[in-house]
């Protein structure tokens, strides 16, 4: 079994969607910030810095983020979850602190805590991306599409912010589950023209070209999404799938030989769940 990949190396890709094309989600984008990577502050002697109480409050919530995200990329999820909670203790609006417990949550299969955590960081920065981008996705994950695009859309109508393309590409592989299905392929183009290797928009637009009969559209983003990321176990399926339609049984098996390689038990399950009544 292929061992999950700390959340600390992680920046795009923590997502609850369902991995495989039966399901009929898209995989949506989670992020959040990295506090590994150039945080130390060295004070020259003879100077003296005067900071507020809030601002001691948040440069002791970034110490302990900052352990929090060591222990994430040691792969110690109970360490960094006290970290994280310790954070919060200092600082109880910290978006950050909130974000890594959510991600903490979804990773142990808790999603209803995990929407908690995204929700309350989403009410303490209404104006944060990364926020309103993960509370969108879980809510849209968790058959809620219609109340998570307006999520997307503040982050979208907003110059000023980052995620632009990741809130466009859970926008379009949540539209139609949402009753907008015109926004399905027009957000997700739109986002491979900020972020040409966008893997939810890749992996939307393949799902998207394959359930409507455009099978060589859908190779093609297939094989661009597989290019662009390390490969799931959904994207192997339904890779395998597309070229079945196409009537490449090699490059259909090749797929599947995959999946049972990097992911044991997923064609078994499967089968499974075709021969269910």
């Amino acid at each position: 079994m292929r061992r999950p990949e700390p959340l600390g190396r992680v920046l795009l890709a923590a997502a609850v969607a369902a991995a495989v094309l039966a399901a009929g989600c898209s995989r949506l984008t989670f992020v959040r910030k990295d506090y590994s990577r150039g945080k130390e502050v060295r004070v020259a002697p003879g100077y003296e810095f005067k900071s507020t109480p809030e601002q001691r409050r948040r440069n002791e919530a970034a110490v302990h983020l900052t352990r929090a995200d060591r222990a994430l990329a040691q792969g110690d999820a109970a360490a960094a979850a006290g970290h994280a909670r310790d954070a919060l203790r200092v600082d109880p609006a910290s978006v950050d602190a909130l974000t890594v417990l959510g991600l903490l949550e979804a990773r142990a299969g808790r999603t209803a805590e995990a929407g908690d955590y995204y929700r309350r960081a989403a009410e303490a920065a209404p104006d944060n991306a990364i926020a309103l981008n993960n509370y969108g996705a879980w809510l849209c994950a968790s058959g809620r599409a219609a109340e998570a695009m307006p999520y997307f859309d503040r982050v979208i109508a907003d110059p000023r912010q980052g995620n632009i393309a990741n809130a466009l590409a859970n926008a379009g592989a949540c539209a139609q589950a949402a009753g907008q299905p015109e926004r399905v392929e027009r957000d997700l183009r739109a986002a491979l023209e900020l972020d040409p290797v966008n893997v939810v928009a890749l992996s939307a637009l393949a799902e998207y070209q394959y359930r409507n009969g455009r099978y060589l559209e859908a190779r093609a983003f297939s094989e661009r999404r597989l290019a662009a990321a390390p490969a799931s176990a959904g994207a192997l399926l339904l890779a395998s799938q597309i070229e079945d339609r196409l009537g490449d049984r090699n490059a259909a098996d090749r797929y599947r030989q995959r999946m049972g390689t990097e992911f044991p038990g997923t064609l078994s399950e499967q089968a499974g769940e075709s021969s269910r009544p």
